[in-house]
């Protein structure tokens, strides 16, 4: 590697920080910005002196196994499988059903319509560019929803079928792929392929979850070693990615090259290591995960879409034979698109398994199909050399589908990506919920008043004279008035809307006592995940407004323990009933985390959020709630107690002993932290302390 491929690397990455500042000011999305940077530097490389800056530049291999599996890891790291499992059904026919058909129609529709044009392209041909393209990238579009405020479950619904219908479309990408290569011979072929796409994508969930079992277990292991936790977080993704192609090169049974899908193995493993191996992280490590991989996806995304933006300025395909071709294509994949998504969303709300997704979800979900890093990955790696019998022109298959690849891409970027939010407000899907209206002018007025309070301080403490104090208590203090007006003309149930509120803070309230008393090694893990599942499925209820959950223990009665139970029964062993000891645990950590809520309520009306929460009703309602769960989390923890009194007391004095330890620790780092021990005395009592 030359000088000039580093100065490459570090302009464009120098490149992409402006770009970014500039998308944020002229609120434009990213990753546009980005390709759009890419074409405009390939006429500036050649001046001499910026010669240098294509000197970098993507190749297969560089896409294939550096930057894929990390954007992977990425996307699936923070996807919850609680949340996958409510929507599985929309979002295992989207990604498999929806792409291909989606495949099927932009091959066949995309043959007929370059015949029209007066172009020979074969089927296979189009058929690999449907498969290309029809993989979506939430890069982009996630972000805008996000952005705009769409709808939770929208957004997760749209970023599990990109996740999963990426390994799906590489999958059938293969298996085309292999059939261009080799010639396509009747049904043995057709066999062969759905042979291939199976073990693809089972062998490749069954290696994916090996390894993320296996890497969760290193973490554990090497808990309190935070370099190491971090650095095996990292190995898992590639390593994962590369030994799936490695098997898939060497293992072969009976004669038959089993292969395995390497984006479907990071992609499990990635999602077992964020939803089991986070908590066997260190509570630091854990914290910093989240922002070490999103700065390293960003990294990854600015190179990726800027080099797209080279690729594509420099094709030798001439746009005077290609611009009519790509233009059909564009609306063949908005159609394709289209009934792609309308197919698979009407078959899921015809089985009412799960709830319903409303027609202008499905609009946006049609439009805001945006194409980038796996379709260029895919277009790349296809052999320079493949060709057909009855290929007739100059230009190459690869270089053909590399032109209405990033055609597309461009259309989708360009066009799709910066009318997202005119589409999200014209299908009226940012429109905010009762209780978000009411948070809305409720801040406002609690803004405007802290303001009034900190003028007041200001003008004590003589950094304002009095003039200015008055001015800036008029202003803010009219704004107050106005906000509180608009409020008070709100059409809704007001109390009921403000009780939601209230629910929402409290369960904010237990969830940071909850993840407090984790890092504090105060609650074991399993004790940890059971509250944290049911204050998730608490907190998602209020939000749409759905029925409390009756007790607690509502956990228990979840459809894992059902399953668990059918499980249990059809290899003959007998229903698994609860340990006395984790349903205590589990009871005693609720017991904390009510009546941490109950203090905070007591000094609600001292705390200057009583601009907010200022329904005595709705106030006096959720003490009511907490008030009567304690009650009967004491029963549940007496009960307990009494068939299992000796445990119990031996349990109770071990968690004494772990929050004594915590005591001293805590007390130890606080007084190196402000520098009235030295280091040297720091380790010195360190090692001494934990001997005990």
């Amino acid at each position: 590697m030359t000088i000039d491929v580093y100065l490459s690397i570090f302009t464009l990455m120098f490149i992409s920080l402006g770009i970014n500042v500039l998308a944020s000011k002229f609120r434009i999305p990213y990753t546009v910005l980005l390709v759009i940077a890419g074409s405009l530097l390939v006429p500036l490389s050649e001046i001499e002196f910026f010669s240098f800056i294509t000197s970098f530049q993507l190749t297969p291999e560089l896409l294939f196994f550096v930057f894929l599996p990390v954007l992977i890891f990425e996307s699936a790291y923070n996807i919850k499988v609680r949340n996958i499992r409510e929507n599985k059904i929309a979002i295992s026919l989207l990604a498999i059903v929806g792409l291909l058909v989606s495949t099927l129609f932009i091959g066949y529709i995309g043959f007929w319509g370059f015949q029209l044009l007066g172009f020979q392209i074969p089927l296979l041909v189009t058929l690999l560019f449907g498969a290309i393209i029809s993989a979506t990238d939430p890069v982009a579009v996630l972000a805008l929803f996000k952005e705009f405020g769409a709808p939770h479950r929208l957004t997760l619904i749209f970023e599990g079928e990109s996740l999963f219908n990426d390994g799906t479309a590489f999958a059938i990408f293969l298996v085309l792929l292999e059939v261009i290569s080799h010639g396509y011979h009747g049904f043995p072929t057709l066999l062969h392929g759905l042979f291939t796409f199976s073990t693809m994508i089972i062998g490749g969930t069954v290696f994916g979850l090996f390894m993320g079992f296996l890497f969760s277990k290193l973490i554990q292991w090497v808990k309190g070693h935070e370099n190491l936790e971090i650095t095996l977080t990292l190995l898992v993704a590639h390593f994962t990615f590369l030994l799936a192609e490695v098997i898939s090169a060497n293992w072969v049974i009976h004669g038959h090259a089993i292969h395995l899908s390497s984006i479907i193995a990071t992609l499990v493993a990635s999602m077992v290591i964020g939803n089991y191996g986070r908590f066997k992280m260190s509570s630091g490590v854990e914290e910093y995960m989240g922002k070490f991989w999103e700065y390293f996806a960003f990294v990854t995304n600015s190179l990726v879409f800027i080099l797209m933006g080279l690729l594509f300025t420099s094709l030798t395909v001439s746009l005077h034979i290609t611009w009519l071709p790509i233009l059909m294509i564009i609306i063949v994949v908005m159609i394709a698109r289209a009934i792609s998504i309308y197919v698979s969303i009407g078959i899921a709300n015809l089985l009412k398994s799960e709830e319903h997704i409303p027609s202008n979800w499905q609009h946006l979900m049609a439009w805001g199909s945006l194409r980038g890093s796996l379709a260029v990955i895919m277009v790349l790696l296809i052999p320079d050399n493949i060709s057909l019998e009855n290929w007739p022109y100059e230009f190459s298959i690869k270089e053909f589908i590399i032109a209405i690849t990033i055609g597309s891409i461009y259309f989708s970027l360009l066009i799709k990506a910066t009318t997202i939010g005119k589409v999200v407000r014209w299908l009226k899907i940012d429109v905010l919920l009762p209780y978000e209206q009411l948070s809305y002018y409720k801040s406002k007025a609690l803004i405007y008043m802290d303001i009034i309070h900190r003028s007041k301080e200001l003008y004590d403490t003589h950094y304002i004279n009095a003039e200015q104090y008055q001015k800036f208590t008029d202003y803010y203090r009219r704004l107050h008035e106005k906000i509180c007006e608009q409020c008070a003309e709100l059409n809704i149930n007001s109390a009921h809307v403000m009780e939601n509120m209230l629910r929402l803070y409290t369960l904010k309230i237990q969830k940071n006592e909850l993840k407090a008393l984790f890092k504090h090694d105060e609650i074991s893990e399993s004790i940890y995940k059971k509250n944290l599942n049911i204050l998730e499925t608490q907190t998602e209820r209020v939000e749409q407004d759905s029925k409390k959950l009756k007790s607690l223990n509502a956990y228990f009665s979840t459809w894992a323990g059902v399953f668990n139970n059918i499980t249990r029964k059809i290899v003959f062993l007998p229903d698994r009933k609860e340990d006395p000891k984790e349903l205590y645990l589990y009871y005693q950590t609720q017991y904390l985390l009510i009546s941490k809520v109950l203090e905070e309520m007591q000094q609600l009306d001292k705390s200057h959020l009583s601009e907010i929460f200022d329904d005595p009703k709705a106030i006096s309602n959720v003490i009511a709630i907490y008030q009567e769960l304690k009650k009967v989390t004491e029963q549940q923890m007496q009960k307990e107690i009494e068939s299992n009194q000796e445990m119990l007391d031996y349990l109770n004095e071990q968690s004494a002993i772990m929050l004594l330890q915590t005591v001293q620790t805590d007390t130890l780092t606080e007084l190196h932290d402000k520098e009235i021990i030295t280091n040297k005395l720091h380790v010195i009592l360190n090692k001494e302390l934990n001997q005990w």
